[in-house]
C-alpha cells in the first residue's frame, strides 16, 4: 500500500493507476477504522480494480464545542488494517493541504443540509460536503463508497453529486453492527462498559418501530411515540432526535407507506451516536 500526503502526490499516483486502465473505488474515512469501514473497502475491491482510502479528520465538520481534538486517531493501526485488505493507495493529508491558507470556498446543499444532524450541528454538513467535493475533484473515482449509518450524509452527498454533475457512482453499503445490535462507530471507543450497555437502546428503539410496522402500523406519529418510549428506558441516553423522514430530502413524513427513513441520534455518556432504519414502500 502506498501512502501519500499531498494533493500533487495523490494525483500522480492516480494517474499511474489510470494509465494501467484500472477503475477506482474511493472510501473516504476519518480513520479510527473498524469493521464497518473494512466492509466499505471490501465492497470497493469487489467493484473496482483499485481502491483508494482517504484518512482525514476534517476540522470543518466539527463545531466549536465538539470533539475534534479528542476524536480517536489510530494511524498506525489503520494502516495495518488497510494493508491486510490490499488497499492500493492511502491519502492522508494534513489540514493545510486540504484547506490552503486563505481558502474561502464552501459547498452547501441548501435546505437539506439543515435537517436531522444539520439542525443540531449547524455547519456540520457544509464541512462534509466541502471536503467530499474536494476529494472527488482530486481523486476522480469511478465509485465512492459510504455507509448507510450516515443516512443524512448520504442524502446530502447524493444531491451534491447530482447538482454538481460529478461523474461517479455513489454506492451505499449496509450498516455493520456488533453482535448485540450496536451500530459500529469510531465514537463507540468513548463508551464505558455501562455507557455501551445503555447505547443499545438506539437499535432497540428501531427494532421496536420495525416490529410495529410489520404489525400493520403506517402512521408516523405512533411509530415515533414507540421509539421515544423505548429510548426512555435508558434515562442516561439524552435524545437529540427521533424522526421519520423522506430518505432523499430528509423532510418529515406523516406515514411510512411510501417508504421512509427512521433516524435516531442520542448522547450516551460522552458520545453522540446515530443509527437508522430504512423502510421500503409498503
Amino acid at each position: 500500500m502506498r501512502i501519500v500526503r499531498t494533493v500533487a502526490e495523490v494525483r500522480a499516483a492516480i494517474a499511474d493507476l489510470r494509465r494501467q486502465g484500472r477503475s477506482l473505488g474511493l472510501v473516504p474515512t476519518m480513520g479510527a477504522l473498524h469493521d464497518g469501514h473494512i466492509s466499505l473497502v471490501r465492497a470497493a475491491k469487489a467493484a473496482c480494480n483499485a481502491v483508494v482510502v482517504t484518512l482525514f479528520v476534517n476540522p470543518t465538520q466539527f463545531g466549536p464545542n465538539e470533539d475534534f481534538s479528542k476524536y480517536p486517531r489510530t494511524f498506525e493501526n489503520d494502516c495495518r488494517l488497510l494493508e491486510a485488505e490490499n488497499v492500493d493507495l492511502l491519502f492522508a493529508p494534513e489540514p493545510a493541504e486540504m484547506y490552503p491558507p486563505g481558502a474561502t470556498t464552501w459547498v452547501e446543499v441548501q435546505g437539506i443540509q439543515d435537517r436531522l444532524d444539520g439542525q443540531s450541528r449547524p455547519g456540520h454538513f457544509r464541512g462534509v460536503s466541502t471536503i467530499v467535493a474536494k476529494l472527488f475533484n482530486v481523486i476522480a473515482p469511478d465509485k465512492a463508497f459510504f455507509g448507510q449509518k450516515d443516512a443524512a450524509q448520504v442524502a446530502i452527498l447524493r444531491r451534491m453529486v447530482r447538482d454538481l454533475n460529478f461523474s461517479l457512482e455513489l454506492v451505499v453499503c449496509p450498516i455493520v453492527r456488533e453482535p448485540d445490535g450496536l451500530a459500529m462507530s469510531s465514537r463507540n471507543r468513548y463508551l464505558s462498559p455501562e455507557d455501551r450497555h445503555h447505547a443499545l437502546v438506539l437499535s432497540r428503539a428501531l427494532r421496536a418501530v420495525e416490529a410495529q410496522v410489520k404489525s400493520g402500523e403506517r402512521a408516523a406519529a405512533p411509530l415515533i411515540a414507540t421509539g421515544l418510549r423505548v429510548l426512555a428506558e435508558a434515562p442516561s441516553a439524552r435524545v437529540d432526535y427521533f424522526r421519520i423522514v423522506d430518505p432523499d430530502t430528509l423532510e418529515d413524513r406523516p406515514s411510512v407507506r411510501d417508504g421512509a427513513l427512521v433516524a435516531v441520534a442520542a448522547f450516551v455518556g460522552p458520545a453522540r451516536l446515530i443509527d437508522n432504519l430504512l423502510i421500503s414502500p409498503l
